[in-house]
């Protein structure tokens, strides 16, 4: 079977400084804690918690002190930086340099709001790790909008700054604020007082034409991610839309033989939390499999 590996696909520089920063602290001490999972993608977490790193929530971080805690490439709201100094907690901060910009952008959008009776949302998924840390700058006043439904929150009389989660489909985020221009309209409102900031990461953007290209190379592709990561959720669909044979899977262990029936092709692409070292092993399982399989 020809298979070839997206040379494209594989961490972003924001988890490979975080996941560098873990290695380079295990090298120093037996164990690390981690608040939430490193990186979104089983395999990865697995193979770093084999070297002493150990995930924890947030609960159990209000139960140390004097130890030191991970904040990875997602961020953290201002509560936790507060926490680690009630508790003696050195903080090795791996939270992605964009992240960081976002999250400063979106307080000081905040503040400016405040003096107008306005609005923050954020086009992202509730609970996600980098979504708290960005409602945070808010005070947890910000709304978060993920569906067309979730634009009931918002009082469009009223002045709207829409940002959006780094790791989100760029199509989404424009749909959203055509949705919301739309609601402004209808109630009468003002369009100039919406101010929509396109934040996602263009190391995230710039892979969905590359990956819309890869896919229709291949006669089947296989996305390998974590299914707990937003990105890979996002990317997937438009390998998905381009070559309807891609599949979903996180490791080499669920590959299905009637996959690859009349097949001579197999692209291997992934999130920006995939490891290559995990896409090789997928590549490895399947190149053996014949021609036409």
């Amino acid at each position: 079977m020809n298979v070839t590996i997206d040379k494209n696909s594989g961490y972003c520089f924001g988890v490979e400084f975080a996941i560098q920063m873990a290695e380079d602290e295990l090298a120093q001490d037996e164990m690390l804690y981690c608040l939430g999972d490193i990186v979104h993608n089983r395999m990865e977490v697995e193979r770093l918690h084999e070297r002493g790193l150990r995930i924890i929530d947030r609960e159990q971080l209000e139960q140390l002190h004097d130890c030191k805690v991970l904040i990875r490439a997602h961020g953290e709201p201002p509560e936790t930086y507060a926490l680690a100094l009630r508790n003696n907690i050195e903080l090795i901060d791996a939270s992605c340099p964009v992240v960081l910009k976002l999250q400063n952008r979106v307080k000081h959008a905040f503040d400016a709001s405040q003096r107008q009776n306005g609005q923050i949302v954020i086009y992202g998924q509730p609970g996600h790790a980098e979504v708290a840390g960005l409602t945070g700058q808010t005070g947890n006043r910000a709304l978060i909008v993920m569906t067309e439904a979730d634009l009931d929150q918002i009082d469009f009389s009223r002045p709207v700054t829409l940002f959006s989660q780094t790791t989100k489909s760029t199509a989404g985020f424009y749909h959203m604020k055509q949705l919301i221009e739309e609601r402004i309209a209808a109630a009468g409102g003002e369009l100039a007082s919406f101010d929509a900031n396109d934040s996602i990461c263009r190391q995230v953007s710039n892979r969905e034409p590359a990956l819309a290209k890869f896919a229709v190379l291949h006669d089947v592709i296989l996305f390998v991610s974590g299914r707990k990561s937003s990105n890979g959720k996002a990317l997937f669909s438009v390998v998905n839309q381009n070559n309807p044979r891609s599949y979903f899977i996180e490791n080499e262990e669920e590959l299905q033989e009637q996959w690859f029936e009349n097949a001579s092709s197999v692209g291997i692409c992934g999130a920006t939390s995939t490891p290559m070292w995990l896409m090789q092993r997928v590549a490895d399982r399947i190149e053996p499999v014949p021609v036409g399989a």
